[in-house]
């Protein structure tokens, strides 16, 4: 069980960055890379590869291994709809309150797929009803602080998302549709002008393959492979342009298997204590529990479900800090449900909407394990 270290974590990679700029955060610096080495850096890119845990890297010897600084801490839950808005926002779940896929909204009175902006059963963005992302993330962009030109750097399918654009605001948005061209278009960011800037680049395709077949799989670790090799040549066309690359991850990944995924429908006890499907992610889930049926639900977990997961009140988690620092965002206790499920070992719980088919990832994330909360710290200077 790793709980975020809110002064040796992604938010603190980003107090860095802005203190680089003369800007201040709320979160302590990075000491790994405080601010005043990156004063010089005429381009600071940081590129974050969705799913590439700390110790997944440190198994295999790789290129990115030789400029390694060391391992720091995702937020809570290490998922991607957590730590991607920490890294668009440079603030703590604590602050911007987006904690998991499934986002139950209060304000709207629906379960979300928060990114995708959109009810969870599917359908139009909530855009359509003229609803905008900056309603329910009422978090500045980190790009947006910084005072000098950015670039947000995204896969074609999502570069034009309502996510983000409200994460982009005045930044220039570059899309690509392969790891050459998100190479190319860090090339054209920097090469854009000479004056200081800012780049953001995010490349999903090593944590979509652990997904559908395993972190571990020969797929994934091709991929890795192929990734290093091409990040070696590309930072050796890089020498001598004054830039700061830094390479990190949203969160790490773990392996299941079949057996150990649970389904809320097999435990019909469990299910009618609850008045809203499961939310957050399949290692990390909040329930909204009817208050009549607390008891029930309590016995229920421990009797039939703690040899797979731990149960918390969520309140709890608020005040132990696994969600960050400092004064918490007032919707947040609303999206956390009023316990907190955190599954053990290699475990996932999960239920299904209606008609939607099971569906099975073998890669999974947002638990509490060190391949899960662990991500790298890689840094060239160029």
């Amino acid at each position: 069980m790793v709980k975020p270290d809110y002064n040796n974590s992604i938010v603190n990679l980003m107090s860095s960055i802005a203190g680089a700029f003369h800007k201040k955060s709320t979160y302590s610096e990075l000491k790994q890379l405080p601010a005043k080495e990156l004063e010089n850096s005429k381009n600071i890119v940081l590129l974050v590869l969705d799913g590439l845990g700390y110790k997944y890297l440190m198994r295999r010897g790789l290129n990115l291994k030789e400029n390694l600084r060391g391992k720091i801490t995702s937020v809570f839950p290490p998922t991607t709809a957590s730590a991607i808005t920490t890294f668009l926002t440079g603030t703590a779940p604590q602050q911007h309150a987006l904690t998991g896929w499934f986002v139950h909204l209060k304000e709207l009175g629906v379960v979300t797929e928060i990114l995708p902006f959109h009810p969870r059963i599917g359908g139009e963005e909530f855009t359509r009803y003229d609803i905008k992302v900056e309603d329910i993330l009422e978090v500045k962009p980190f790009s947006e602080k910084l005072g000098v030109s950015s670039y947000i750097i995204q896969p074609r399918k999502i570069s034009k998302s309502s996510y983000s654009r409200a994460n982009a605001k005045k930044s220039k948005i570059f899309s690509y549709t392969n790891f050459n061209g998100l190479l190319r278009r860090i090339n054209s960011a920097i090469k854009s002008h000479h004056q200081r800037k800012y780049i953001y680049a995010y490349w999903p395709l090593l944590d979509s393959i652990g997904h559908k077949n395993g972190i571990h799989s020969k797929k994934a670790q091709r991929h890795l492979l192929e990734m290093d090799k091409k990040i070696s040549c590309f930072t050796k066309k890089l020498k001598g342009t004054e830039t700061t690359l830094i390479i990190t991850a949203d969160h790490g990944q773990v392996d299941t298997q079949k057996e150990k995924l649970l389904w809320l429908e097999d435990h019909p006890k469990l299910k009618e204590c609850l008045t809203l499907p499961l939310c957050g992610d399949a290692r990390t889930s909040y329930c909204y529990v009817h208050p009549t049926k607390a008891r029930q639900f309590q016995d229920y977990i421990k009797r039939k479900l703690s040899p797979f997961c731990q149960i918390y009140r969520s309140e709890e988690l608020i005040k132990r800090k696994y969600y960050g620092l400092f004064e918490p965002n007032p919707k947040l206790i609303d999206r956390i449900g009023d316990y907190v499920l955190i599954m053990k070992e290699n475990y996932v719980f999960r239920d299904k909407i209606l008609n939607k088919k099971r569906n099975f990832h073998i890669g999974n994330h947002g638990g509490d394990s060190e391949d899960e909360m662990f991500v790298p710290l890689i840094v060239f200077n160029l």
